[in-house]
């Protein structure tokens, strides 16, 4: 039974309120199982339709129904069912982004260095409406200044990643702006970038105009250095730090890409599956921007089970399809924590325009966070300052349009 034929006939389990039926076809899915076929309705068999499967993200808690062009409206209440009993399912597993420590409230101390500012905006166009936080550094006097643009995980918020990462804190000493924007529960339920639409993956449309939006209302309100704009993310938020580079290279000078994905390595639900399980290419059905590729820094731990490693390999080879680049390996460790492999690719004038930052033993969680945050690894390398570092060595040749 193909995968996409699981997922049809769970779907239709949980309509038909079967859903101890459902649990156990998805976690055969899950666990890479074949299921058993089956002939007819009445006895659990697969009943295909004309239709596409439907489309879920990384947390499997929002489902949508496709026609062959455009992305239809949310569904309701009975696939909601099965995103919750595909979120359960995927927790059983060990491949849903859940949190095994139960933390203290987030303090404003674990977001904000003294003396800085973490405001709250909105922006809305046509696509829809997204809330932000922007950090202002202590130190800035109306100066032009670069800007991070931070695309949080699924389930997180601005402040528990910015807790998290502790990217205000690395932003203070360099002297750079920060906006988080906040997915919204409305849009996808478990506040997941919705990373695997195609409608979600196009410049000038859904998600990627928000983001693109709130970045450049920023740049219109602040004093911000438009060769300087960044925008990095954590898995979900991850994939469409990507889509962004990918889209929009007008406006990134470079992207960060924790634990995520390539833009197009999935268009639906069961690509969705394949990619984060086995690793995903790129669709050519998704609108890439002109010019060169943007610089990109990828951190992957290669014991992630939630998004396959290969997914940070898949990457780096799509930025550098076009590019023609010299490797350097470095090995390290990191004093009583994680072992790493950092390669380097850098053009014809010696430049590092691609870094891949291969952390051994690490699974799904962002290196060297801080445990006030969800999703974090406090055993290093510190990407947050690795990350900065790298935006920082870059810059657009040309103001954005």
């Amino acid at each position: 039974m193909l995968k996409q034929d699981i997922v049809r006939e769970a779907t239709r389990l949980t309509r038909a309120g079967q859903l101890v039926e459902a649990t156990a076809l998805l976690q055969r899915m899950l666990r890479g199982e074949s299921a058993p076929e089956a002939t007819s309705r009445t006895t659990g068999g697969i009943a295909l339709t004309g239709r596409e499967p439907p489309i879920i993200d990384a947390k499997a808690n929002t489902i949508e129904e496709t026609d062959s062009a455009h992305l239809a409206r949310v569904t309701t209440a009975q696939p909601r069912m099965l995103g919750a009993l595909l979120d359960r399912t995927k927790e059983r597993s060990g491949l849903g982004m859940r949190s095994v420590i139960k933390r203290a409230p987030l303090s404003t101390r674990d977001i904000v260095p003294e003396g800085a500012r973490f405001i709250d905006g909105t922006y809305s166009n046509p696509a829809g409406s997204r809330a932000y936080r922007l950090f202002i550094p202590s130190r800035y006097q109306g100066e032009p200044l670069p800007l991070v643009v931070m695309l949080h995980g699924c389930t997180q918020s601005p402040d528990d990643f910015a807790a998290g990462t502790r990217m205000n804190f690395i932003a203070e000493e360099q002297t750079c702006f920060v906006v988080y924007p906040a997915q919204r529960s409305e849009a996808n339920q478990a506040k997941c970038w919705n990373w695997f639409r195609t409608a979600d993956q196009q410049r000038g449309r859904g998600e990627p105009s928000l983001i693109a939006g709130i970045t450049r209302r920023i740049m219109r309100d602040y004093s911000v250095d438009p060769k300087r704009v960044y925008v990095g993310g954590l898995s979900a938020g991850a994939a469409a730090a990507a889509i962004m580079g990918a889209t929009y290279n007008d406006l990134y000078a470079a992207i960060g890409v924790h634990s995520g994905l390539a833009c197009g390595a999935a268009i639906d639900l069961p690509s969705a599956f394949v990619a984060m399980r086995q690793g995903g290419g790129s669709d050519d059905r998704v609108i890439l921007g002109d010019g060169p590729p943007v610089p990109t820094i990828v951190f992957h731990g290669d014991r992630d089970i939630t998004v396959h490693p290969n997914n940070g390999d898949h990457i780096l080879e799509q930025s550098m399809r076009t590019t023609n680049t010299q490797k350097k390996v470095h090995r390290g460790r990191v004093p009583g924590g994680h072992a790493f492999t950092r390669t380097i690719h850098t053009d014809a004038s010696g430049r590092g325009i691609f870094e891949h930052w291969n952390i051994h033993g690490a699974g799904h969680a962002w290196s060297g966070g801080s445990p006030a945050g969800s999703y974090t690894d406090p055993r290093g390398p510190d990407a947050t300052r690795e990350m900065l570092r790298f935006f920082l060595d870059h810059s657009l040749p040309q103001q954005a349009g």
